[in-house]
């Protein structure tokens, strides 16, 4: 696979904290369930209370709706404030940046991203390895369409004894 030679050395990656990748521009931040359950978890929230005061329906491929965070009026996330409010429990999309396939596609692909984050291409080496695992964690993170939300809202107001898997 071409995408594996350009990185089998490892690349460099360390955040500056610039925030680009957290807003500034229009995007998605797209919800798993595991993203969604833990970012529930971690604010002390119901489902139905989180869904309603962080989050917004995307349209994605092939028709589907999907969940995704809020964006602000100027196009940062809606967790961003000076720094992720939620960062222990930030979705697999934001963890795994900029590991993600298509940025990997090639080395120019890579170089054209990092044009825009100053922490790409720089600081700490990053195995080939744990590029694969991020990469991959990224691939298998499929965000929440409404229908899948609507019945996860439906399960927690039933109680844990009636949820369906």
């Amino acid at each position: 696979m071409d995408n594996e030679l350009f990185y089998k050395n490892g690349l460099n990656f360390e955040c500056q904290r610039c925030s680009f990748c957290c807003g500034h521009s229009p995007g998605f931040v797209y919800l798993s369930k595991r993203d969604l359950l833990t970012l529930c978890d971690f604010f002390k929230m119901s489902i139905k209370d989180f869904v309603k005061k962080y989050c917004r329906w995307a349209d994605y491929y092939y028709g589907e709706t999907v969940l995704a965070l809020l964006e602000k009026k100027n196009y940062d996330c809606i967790l961003w404030d000076n720094g992720c409010t939620a960062y222990v429990a930030r979705p697999v999309q934001c963890s795994t940046y900029p590991f993600w396939e298509w940025m990997l596609k090639d080395k120019a692909m890579w170089d054209d991203c990092a044009k825009d984050c100053p922490g790409m291409n720089c600081g700490a080496l990053h195995s080939f390895e744990e590029i694969e695992e991020n990469r991959q964690k990224y691939v298998a993170n499929k965000p929440l369409t409404k229908k899948e939300v609507e019945q996860l809202i439906k399960d927690e107001k039933a109680g844990p004894q009636n949820k369906t898997e």
